[in-house]
């Protein structure tokens, strides 16, 4: 059966239909060693695509998972320098792709599906969706408040205002509860270098209304019934 290569690359779970057009257009998809043209059809059953160099599988079947993720892995499907990935921790015959990143020092709730569409609602800078974390840090939060909500520029763009609550202080430094609506390159630990403060730990709690919960470290989950559906509804 032939289908739009949009569609096979977002039930792949590799981006939106709308991101597909722009691999294919930058000349990064190719149908049976031919470089693919936006419009092509292919038989993911019979035609051998690929991406970037790797051939593509296909799913019919949408996964959503939760994942704690722990400190010391990379959020990325494969690592040149060796170092685990997320992807190490997922016993899973459906391939899977995190939604969005934490980085390398960073823990807590990942999310990883092969639904490209709700990757694309989830870490569009487009969308406003808030995502929770609980940084712990050292320096004076007296003075950094003011900083921490301030926008601050990265990769030529200012940020939207982060919320930022303090959970516990003390004279050394404390705890804080941020909120921001964006994904952007290390946007947190920027922020905290700004207002003079060190991290100590960041961990992501939630991802708009689905939460980390008590979900232990290095585990994984299928998301409810619920939680797919608010995801398909953003």
């Amino acid at each position: 059966m032939l289908i739009r290569l949009q569609k096979i690359l977002s039930e792949n779970g590799i981006c939106s239909r709308r991101a597909a057009e722009e691999l294919i257009l930058s000349g990064k998809v190719y149908v049976n060693n031919k470089r693919a043209d936006l419009g092509d059809k292919a038989d993911p059953k019979k035609d051998v695509i690929t991406v970037n160099g790797k051939r593509l599988g296909i799913s019919s079947e949408k996964v959503y998972l939760m994942l704690n993720k722990p400190r010391g892995f990379i959020t990325s499907m494969s690592d040149e320098k060796g170092r685990r990935t997320v992807l190490d921790l997922i016993d899973l015959d459906v391939r899977v792709y995190p939604v969005g990143r934490l980085d390398y020092n960073s823990e807590g709730l990942l999310l990883l599906t092969n639904d490209g569409d709700i990757t694309y609602k989830v870490t569009h800078p487009s969308h406003t969706l808030q995502k929770g974390y609980i940084v712990k840090v050292t320096g004076s939060l007296e003075s950094a408040l003011t900083d921490l909500q301030a926008p601050i520029e990265i990769d030529g763009r200012m940020t939207r205002p982060a919320d930022v609550t303090v959970i516990r202080e003390s004279s050394e430094g404390g705890v804080l509860l941020v909120y921001i609506s964006e994904g952007r390159n290390r946007q947190i630990r920027r922020l905290c270098e700004n207002a003079g403060l060190e991290i100590i730990r960041l961990k992501r709690v939630s991802i708009g209304e689905i939460n980390l919960g008590k979900l232990p470290k290095g585990k994984w989950r299928h998301l409810t019934k619920k939680e797919t559906d608010y995801l398909k509804k953003l």
